[in-house]
């Protein structure tokens, strides 16, 4: 049961402005999230992390470097977990994108949304989970079934990506809360998902650590959890 780390970047200049950043360049973290990138890295620390997976743009960039340090890794950059392409909403300001008839669309039939000249969100949530499903099995063919790995990428593919390994449809992804810098965890089985933790911005992280190797033994796939049981555990220990 490989565990995956989702990782929204700290707080940008575009979020506290009420810009729709996009995937518009020159978009930085501001010193509040560039403190949150480092308080992040602090936390992680203890966990051992066998790859980190990135959105290509600055502030997903910037907010891995601090998590990086002191590690050997080199980051990944993913392509298709990149902001959502906006098209000609990028740049805009939210108080004006309010008013479009797009607006009312995109907060209450997301799968049916598509951007003017960009994309839409249902292609979106496709390419992020492909992406993040094919890291994934790369991790366990390289470091094995328990190993843990993380990526950063931005708050409405996060969702995506959420809501799909919830089982839920597109439509109600915007239920979900992922705030800059939070840590959204989800663990893959060979037959379905589980999401332990979601926007968690603070707390023990004891939990996310993978299980010690036996002494003398090649360390074992963990066994595919089975169906809930009494009592209502998840089967996830």
């Amino acid at each position: 049961m490989t565990t995956v780390i989702l990782l929204r970047h700290g707080r940008s200049s575009a979020n506290t402005g009420g810009v729709l950043a996009g995937r518009s360049p020159g978009v930085h973290l501001d010193d509040t999230g560039k403190g949150q990138a480092w308080a992040l890295a602090q936390r992680l620390k203890p966990v051992p992390l066998a790859a980190v997976v990135a959105s290509p743009l600055e502030r997903c960039q910037e907010t891995i470097a601090p998590l990086l340090a002191g590690r050997e890794l080199s980051p990944q950059v993913e392509d298709d977990l990149a902001e959502v392409d906006y098209g000609d909403w990028t740049g805009k300001e939210i108080k004006t994108l309010v008013k479009e008839p797009l607006w009312r669309v995109v907060q209450l039939h997301p799968s049916a949304a598509v951007f003017p000249g960009g994309e839409g969100l249902a292609a979106m949530q496709a390419r992020a989970v492909a992406a993040i499903r094919a890291h994934d099995a790369k991790v366990v063919a390289e470091h094995g079934p328990n190993a843990v790995w993380l990526a950063c990428s931005h708050g409405d593919v996060i969702k995506a990506v959420l809501a799909d390994a919830l089982g839920l449809h597109l439509d109600s992804f915007q239920r979900i809360v992922v705030d800059p810098c939070s840590v959204s965890v989800i663990n893959y089985t060979e037959t379905r998902s589980f999401v332990s933790r979601m926007n968690d911005t603070g707390g023990d992280v004891g939990a996310l650590l993978p299980p010690p190797a036996k002494k003398g033994r090649r360390r074992k796939a963990t066994k595919p959890s089975s169906d809930a049981v009494v009592g209502g555990s998840t089967g996830v220990e």
